[in-house]
């Protein structure tokens, strides 16, 4: 087994109506804030709802959402600037990931002197940060427990992970009233990709006795909200349900890793901007499929916490059910299961292949992957 290595940090809060008390949670890290929220949020309801409190404990703040170009350097770059001036105490995130990502690399940066690009080039944040609070409004976030950060480097479209201080993410406040707006389609893609890193941190070869317990424990609750609840006991709400989910098995990822669809998808979006949840489910069954060759017995116990298969399914037939499982669930949102259906190219990919291929993550896939070999599975699922 890997070494397990456990830091309780940061607080993380969940429940309803928990995102209007976020005046009282901030005022223990100071009086003045920058909220990084993403533009479809910044409306009078969105205000109403979650900014209005602060005025109750007189904590100044402004709102930035102009992070429509994603987590590259010149979004970070414009988000710090104002911050600097603005002389902020911590940094509020609310959204997404480009909002959890921009607010925690502004965090991490606030302090330093060094020019953006230092830090893309491979340089780490020496100064002490800014106490950042994440409010996810998409039930997962996989890189708000690490110490890493998705960048794309403006200079090339490049992703680079940008390597952050221990403890900067102060708070995280899972409220599932703010997911209620999500649509149905955005729902399913949401439910896959939370699906997709469950896998990854199963297989991984970080994956260890803490991660697998919020890995099963996560999938069995995503698929109460995917298919209902065996028991008329359980009548958690979908939201409620799938922000448990996203959330123990995000925290999953911290401890074990991400694994090849989140590397390459991250890596498109990067340099293409294609929606990372799309390509996600387009990579999951082409993952599954290769996993099933050296992993069949961990795919077999997720896919009986899924309620994919019988109970006297062999473990071969459990695990080939996982499979069919999660290209029902695509087939049912009607996402697409081609690359190409992304309009993308297969020359556009190789150059995706030798970027993620120098990300550290590389090495913590249940297989190594040769530059070749990675092509190769994505010629497969293009």
């Amino acid at each position: 087994m890997s070494d397990f290595i456990f830091r309780i940090n940061p607080y993380v809060i969940m429940g309803s109506y928990n995102a209007g008390r976020l005046g009282e949670y901030a005022k223990e890290w100071g009086s003045r804030f920058m909220i990084i929220v993403d533009p479809i949020l910044s409306g009078e309801k969105f205000t109403e709802k979650v900014l209005a409190p602060f005025n109750d404990y007189k904590i100044e703040n402004f709102v930035f959402s102009e992070i429509n170009d994603g987590t590259s350097t010149k979004t970070i770059e414009r988000a710090l600037k104002l911050a600097k001036e603005a002389h902020v105490n911590g940094i509020i995130a609310i959204g997404g990931e480009k909002s959890m990502h921009v607010g925690r690399a502004v965090a991490a940066l606030f302090n330093e002197d060094a020019d953006i690009y230092s830090f893309m080039d491979g340089k780490s944040p020496e100064k002490q940060a800014l106490p950042c609070l994440c409010v996810p409004t998409t039930f997962r976030t996989p890189f708000v427990f690490t110490q890493d950060v998705p960048v794309t480097d403006a200079r090339n479209r490049t992703l680079k992970l940008l390597k952050v201080q221990n403890s900067l993410c102060k708070l995280v406040v899972y409220d599932p009233t703010l997911m209620l707006s999500l649509t149905e389609n955005q729902k399913a893609m949401l439910s896959i990709e939370i699906l997709g890193l469950a896998i990854e941190a199963y297989i991984s070869q970080k994956a260890n006795f803490f991660s697998d317990m919020f890995v099963e424990k996560g999938m069995e609750i995503l698929s109460y909200a995917l298919d209902g609840s065996p028991s008329l006991d359980i009548t958690t709400s979908e939201e409620d349900l799938l922000a448990q989910a996203g959330a123990m098995i995000s925290m999953a990822t911290s401890s074990a890793s991400i694994g090849l669809g989140t590397i390459i998808s991250q890596g498109i979006y990067s340099k293409f901007k294609i929606n990372k949840s799309l390509t996600e489910s387009v990579l999951l069954p082409f993952m599954l499929e290769d996993a099933i060759k050296f992993k069949a017995d961990k795919l077999a116990k997720l896919a009986h916490a899924v309620r994919a298969c019988t109970n006297e399914a062999t473990e071969e037939e459990a695990a080939k059910s996982l499979i069919d499982f999660a290209r029902e669930k695509i087939a049912k949102a009607n996402l697409p299961t081609r690359l190409k259906d992304l309009n993308l190219k297969i020359e556009q990919l190789s150059i995706v292949v030798e970027d993620i291929s120098k990300l550290h993550y590389m090495s913590t896939l249940p297989k190594s992957f040769s530059t070749d070999e990675l092509f190769s599975f994505i010629k497969d699922a293009f």
